[in-house]
């Protein structure tokens, strides 16, 4: 291995990955980096624990007008809809206290789990800390990202749909 190519790992590893145009430094491919976080109901789960089910990531937050938007949508067309079977869709609510996601998940009507996120440090694994939220990532049973989703774009939420039913 060249000299170069050896420096050229080295800053990557340092400096993590070029978020692409959509702020995320993950792909589609790559193994999903492993975390523990913390659900409002103060149980704590780690990602790799859960690689027996299918998982969304759905990172959010209550002043997230897109958010607002599409979560109505997620409880009903994924929760709703795939809970029994193997899914498992966690709204990761991105540095706001506890009190607060409590309350927003009462006002905007969701069932489905969700955990704090402070310092956006869980977001941080998979995007740009600088870039927005509304994302959801889908993680297939091996742990490995299959599709990532940025705003509420209908196509795209759509696509996700079909993924998710197709790893059932």
């Amino acid at each position: 291995m060249s000299r170069v190519y050896s420096i050229l790992i080295m800053v990557t590893i340092i400096l993590g990955s070029e978020p692409d145009e959509r702020g995320y430094i993950v792909s589609v491919g790559d193994m999903a980096p492993d975390f523990t976080m913390e659900y409002t109901t103060g149980e704590k789960v780690t990602l790799s624990d859960l690689r027996d089910k299918i998982v969304i990531l759905q990172f959010t937050a209550s002043w997230c007008s897109v958010c607002i938007l599409e979560m109505p949508h997620l409880e009903k067309d994924v929760w709703q809809a795939f809970k029994d079977k193997g899914v498992l869709l966690i709204g990761v609510d991105r540095d706001e206290p506890l009190e607060t996601v409590i309350n927003f998940q009462k006002k905007i009507g969701t069932t489905y789990p969700l955990a704090l996120d402070p310092g956006a440090d869980i977001f941080g694994l998979f995007a740009d800390k600088k870039s927005g939220v509304t994302r959801n990532v889908v993680i297939d049973h091996s742990g490995k990202i299959v599709f990532l989703t940025r705003l509420f774009d209908k196509q795209e939420y759509k696509e996700m749909i079909q993924v998710i039913k197709k790893l059932i």
